[in-house]
Parts: C-alpha cells; sequence; structure tokens
C-alpha cells in the first residue's frame, strides 16, 4: 500500500494514505562521519533485540512475570494484555532493525509505547506485586526511574530526539 512512489494511487485511502503520505514526507537523518551514525546503529539493534526477547519471553517462559506488571484496575484480561504486547514487543523490535530507512517514525513509536505501558509498572510498585525480582518496594520504586530511560534511548538510537530538535519531525505531507 504504502510502497507506491505516486501519491496519486493512495489518494483514496483514506486515513491509510494519510499515514503513508506522512511517512513518506519525513525525511532519512543525514549519516554523520564522526561515529555518532554508527552508535545509533548499535543501539538501535540492541534495543530492537531487547525487545524481540522481551516479547518472546511475554508469549512463553515469562508470561506469569509480565501478567503482574498489569494493573489491577486494567479491564481487559491480564493474559490477553500480555500476549498483545508481547506480539507488539516483536514487531517494534523487528523494525528497529529492519525499517531502517522510518527508524524515526519507528522510534517515536517506541518511545510512545515505553510511555503507554509505564503505568504497569507504576501498578507494580504500588500494589506490590513481586515479578522480576522485584521484589520490595524500593527494587520497584527503582524501576520506575528505567522507563525514561526506555524512552530516551529510543528517540536517540533513532534519530528522532535530533528530528524533533531540528524541527524535522513531523514532517507535513506534501501536497
Amino acid at each position: 500500500m504504502c510502497a507506491s512512489p505516486d501519491s496519486s494511487s493512495r489518494a483514496g485511502l483514506g486515513w491509510a494514505g494519510e499515514i503513508c503520505r506522512t511517512i513518506a514526507s519525513v525525511p532519512d537523518t543525514e549519516p554523520r562521519s564522526d561515529g555518532v551514525d554508527r552508535l545509533r546503529t548499535v543501539l538501535r539493534w540492541i534495543l530492537g533485540g531487547a525487545l524481540v526477547f522481551a516479547g518472546v519471553g511475554h508469549l512463553t517462559t515469562q508470561r506469569s512475570e509480565f501478567q503482574a506488571q498489569v494493573p489491577g484496575w486494567f479491564p481487559i484480561d491480564e493474559d490477553l494484555v500480555v500476549i498483545a504486547s508481547g506480539i507488539v514487543e516483536i514487531a517494534l523490535g523487528v523494525s528497529l532493525v529492519a525499517l531502517v530507512r522510518h527508524r524515526v517514525i519507528v522510534g517515536t513509536v517506541v518511545a510512545a509505547f515505553f510511555v503507554a505501558v509505564f503505568p504497569g509498572n507504576i501498578a507494580q510498585w504500588t500494589e506490590g506485586v513481586d515479578a522480576f525480582g522485584l521484589d520490595t518496594d524500593a527494587k520497584r520504586f527503582v524501576r520506575l526511574f528505567f522507563q525514561p530511560v526506555l524512552v530516551i534511548w529510543a528517540l536517540y538510537a533513532t534519530g528522532a530526539w535530533h528530528a524533533f530538535r531540528s524541527g524535522t519531525w513531523p514532517q507535513p505531507a506534501a501536497p
């Protein structure tokens, strides 16, 4: 759907066409020769691998640990939330590695995902739920400070942070 370079072929696609036009309008960040681009690539691959690893854990051996992070007040079945978030994490991890041309967009989505799951970390702390070796309130509280690190990591490793600061993201769709 988005592969067509002809924007007129996407005109009748409604919201999907608008997303395609937005993706097509976001310029790639300029490659840098000072090693920053290489560092970002390595960080992007590490984060992508970590997301795939965590996503597989959601679907297999660590399912009950991840269920502990689903807030008690959340209206959807814990197992369904864990399975869905595992699939999303695998997709985001693969996207970080495979969709290099769209890394700024992917990085923004990954950062938003980390923000979206943060209430689960807060619930684990406030509800006193043990999981992943976080068996004290102090450990669960310290864990909260790692989520912003993940958000910054996603934005930096993909160049999204630079795009936000330089005013090139979001880029309005071309007419």
